[in-house]
Formats: C-alpha cells, structure tokens, sequence
C-alpha cells in the first residue's frame, strides 16, 4: 500500500463525509434473458433509495436533495427519473431532485455535485447516484428521436468534428498506445477472474440491493463469465473495423442494466442522525479532451488531481478506472504507470457491465468496501466519458 497521506487537499469548503453507498445487481440488457426486462428503471432507482434508508436509519424527510446521473433521459428515463423513483418508493414529496447527463460519467459526476453543493454549505444531506434502463431504453436509441426532433451534431458542428463511435475512439487510443489484440484480451480475461473471484469471496454482498428478479432473489451480476480464457476470446470477431480491428466483444464492456447511489453529508450531519462515517471527498475533477479519441479523460484527470494534491501514483492504495474497453485502462497505466495490483481488484466493467448512467456511483461503493476491507487510506475512481470528457474523485477513508 501507498504511505499515508493526510490532508489538507485542496478540497477548502466543509468536510463532505459519504456515510453509505449501494448499488443493484447488474443485469443484461436482453429482451428474453435480461434480469430487468420486466422492471421498470424507478423501481431500480427506488430500490436503492430505499436500501440506503433502511441501511443507515435516516428519516428520509431530512434528505435535502437527490442529484441522479441518467445518460437518456427521455422515455421510462424521462421527466427527472430521480425525482419519480423518489416519489415511487413513497418518500417526501417536499425533497426535490435533479437528473444529470454527462455521458458515462452522469453517475460520478452526480456524486461529485452533490458533494459541492454539502461542501458549498447549499445542503447538510444529499443522495447522488444514476440509472440506466439500456434494456428498455438502448443507447443512442430510437433513431426516430433524431427523425422527428433533430440530430445532437448540426452540419456546423460536423464541421469542426468528425465525430465517430466510441468503439473507433477505443481503436484509435490503441492505436495511438500501440496496444495489441492479445494485450487486450489478457485484460478483458484478467476481469472476468476477478469479478469472479470477489463474487465467489462474497466481496461485493455488502454493497449490492438484493432484488427479486426473474422469480429469483439476485445478488450477483449477470454478464460475469468464469473461465473466459485467452483462447475464447482470440476467436471473437473485431466489431468496430472489421477489416483490421482490434476491440471485440470481449474486449468491451456490456450493454447492461443497473441503479446505484450514495449518501453524502457534513461531519456535523452525520453525527446528529446517528450516521456512521466511513470515508470523505477529498478531491473532484472533471476534464475535456478531444471528441474524438474521446475515451482519454482518466489520464488528465488522475494527472490533475494527483498534482494538485501535492501526490504520486503511489500514494494512491486503490483506483477504479472504469473499463469500457480495455484500450482505455492500458492506456492509462501506460500514461500513470500505477501498482497493477491496485487497480480494478475486483475485475471492472468488461465483466460485470456498464449500464453508463449508473456506473460511476457503483465504482464508488465498490471502491469504499475495497478500502476498509484493506484498510487502506486513499482511494482514485476515474472514468472515460463519450464526446470527450473524463471525471475523477478522490476518496479518503475515515478511520
């Protein structure tokens, strides 16, 4: 582990205390085997508005804001999803809400908000987290959203851009790192035994909503593979450029379906419901980069908040760098050169999925129950984001 490292970070306002964080099982978007194809995405969200009151006690009257990330928010996702789940799990209609965009990093981002507007002095107790239904509301989906309302990129937009997927950003950042197919593959193949080893450890049951899906009480994830190995993988097809690509489905993370959020609140707050502490914000950022190869955002983000908090890489115990591909993670120990060891300990979302709306808060909770189950003091979460942006936060555990 990293040596201790001690405050003060740059982080100047109050102290912005997480008190607990939980997330629903992650399910696959499919229309007959989808754990959550009969779910509607309030009651994902719901579910973990409620395991966080049931959890810490709190009289959900007390809550001053939720700040919920949602990546498409039109449909079952639309009209301020964060607000409907509230009011569906039947809580106080005096408590309001927000939902967020900002691509794959809604949820994270939520997070962060919501701990500056506690830290600003706007709010004393604030649950952040996000949701994505991609089952019932696919990504970039339906295409007569554009017919009937207009495309997001004008023809002057294109001018200044070529946009492209994030499945070529993927290519062109392994490209650019000079990152093989194998190497790829060994990462994707490294995830899925690791997720599958935390699942068989029980090491992710104190973050996860048990749900009843399916018929069944869930507590897992769905998209895990136990003995994926490098040789399935090789025979995959490259699906992003066919001719000389290099991504397959093995080497990115799934389309999938889940809710995740967290509890935040001042020291003070916390000590007068009777809120267990259990680790601080000690730093945020978010950054832009080109929109293009788009998916580099981790990298200037960690180099930020390493830097302004007078850090090295190996002061940092644990970091959860969110895996949309596998280019994106390589890339980024290329670029940081971080302990191996420390990153993604329990295999990331090239195994257990990424429903993109609520993947950033789900780092968070795994990341938190890392850390006190390693004692460890300093945890980074960072995330990629599509159009070119990256979010990071910088967690320090209370002891």
């Amino acid at each position: 582990m990293g040596a201790k490292v001690s405050g003060p970070f740059v982080n100047a306002g109050r102290e912005v205390v997480i008190v607990e964080a939980v997330r629903t099982p992650i399910g696959k978007s499919h229309p007959e085997k989808g754990w959550f194809r009969d779910t509607h995405p309030n009651a994902m969200l719901a579910a973990c508005y409620q395991d966080l009151v049931a959890r810490t006690g709190i009289d959900p009257g007390v809550v001053e804001d939720l700040v919920i990330g949602c990546t498409a928010p039109f449909g079952e996702q639309s009209r301020n999803i964060g607000r409907n789940a509230w009011l569906q799990a039947g809580y106080p209609a005096e408590v309001p809400a927000t939902t967020l965009d900002r691509r794959c990093g809604s949820a994270q981002t939520a997070v962060n908000f919501a701990a500056a507007l506690v830290s600003s002095g706007v709010h004393d107790i604030v649950i952040a987290g996000g949701v994505e239904h991609m089952g019932h509301v696919p990504m970039n989906s339906p295409a007569k959203i554009s017919e009937l309302y207009g495309e997001p990129w004008p023809a002057e937009l294109r001018e200044r851009y070529d946009f492209v997927t994030q499945g070529e950003s993927a290519e062109l950042i392994a490209e650019r790192w000079g990152i093989s197919r194998a190497e790829m593959d060994e990462f994707a193949v490294r995830s899925h035994a690791l997720a599958t080893d935390a699942i068989e450890a029980g090491r992710f049951v104190d973050e996860m909503v048990s749900m009843e899906l399916d018929g069944e009480v869930r507590t897992g994830d769905q998209t895990v593979r136990s003995g994926t190995s490098l040789e399935t993988l090789s025979k995959l097809k490259a699906v992003f450029r066919p001719e000389n690509g290099r991504i397959t489905a093995g080497s990115s993370s799934p389309i999938c379906d889940s809710a995740a959020a967290v509890v935040l609140c001042t020291r003070e707050a916390a000590d007068r419901h009777g809120l267990r502490v259990r680790a601080r914000i000690a730093d945020q950022t978010t950054v832009g980069v080109d929109p293009i190869i788009m998916l580099t955002g981790p990298i200037p983000a960690t180099h930020k908040l390493l830097e302004r908090n007078a850090l090295t890489i190996n002061d940092i115990d644990l970091f959860e760098v969110n895996e949309a591909f596998s280019s994106v993670v390589l890339a980024w120990q290329r670029e940081l050169k971080p302990d191996e060891d420390r990153v993604n300990v329990n295999g990331g979302a090239i195994a257990l999925g990424h429903a993109v709306g609520a993947t950033g808060a789900r780092l968070i909770a795994t990341i938190l129950n890392e850390m006190e189950r390693r004692d460890s003091h300093l945890g980074l979460v960072t995330m990629c984001c599509g159009g070119g942006l990256g979010t990071g936060t910088l967690i320090e555990r209370v002891d």
